[in-house]
């Protein structure tokens, strides 16, 4: 069975290695979406601020990929003791993608959709 939490940092060395060290920003809160001048309809860049040190961030990119996850803090889990931190209640999915998508033109679409693990005796988690 595969962990979330262990495959991981086995993920994110091969990506590591594969783009390169100084390419990699960690800890840095994207805030804002940069839209393309040229084109109303894309996207350019982001602009974000370090978590850690006092320093600003702009990036351009031919590419944008939004990936922080959906808004699992929206209703408290039933979990308890060790379930209740799994990875599929991430602490950081506060929905500020589906803000930023949005107030950069994005049309949002299913959010009646909502991820629910299943319960059964002696375990806990997504299945299938």
């Amino acid at each position: 069975m595969i962990h979330g939490e262990s495959y991981k940092p086995i993920i994110a060395e091969a990506a590591k290695m594969a783009v390169g060290e100084e390419n990699i920003y960690e800890r840095v809160f994207i805030f804002e979406l940069l839209k393309d001048k040229n084109d109303p309809n894309a996207v350019a860049g982001a602009v974000g601020f370090s978590v850690r040190e006092p320093k600003f961030y702009v990036f351009k990119a031919k590419a944008v990929l939004l990936a922080t996850g959906g808004a699992a803090l929206l209703f408290r889990p039933r979990s308890t003791g060790e379930a209740a931190g799994r990875t599929w209640y991430a602490i950081f999915d506060t929905g500020s993608g589906y803000y930023m998508g949005l107030k950069a033109g994005a049309m949002l679409t299913q959010f009646e959709h909502r991820f629910i693990p299943f319960r059964f005796k002696d375990g806990y988690g997504p299945v299938g």
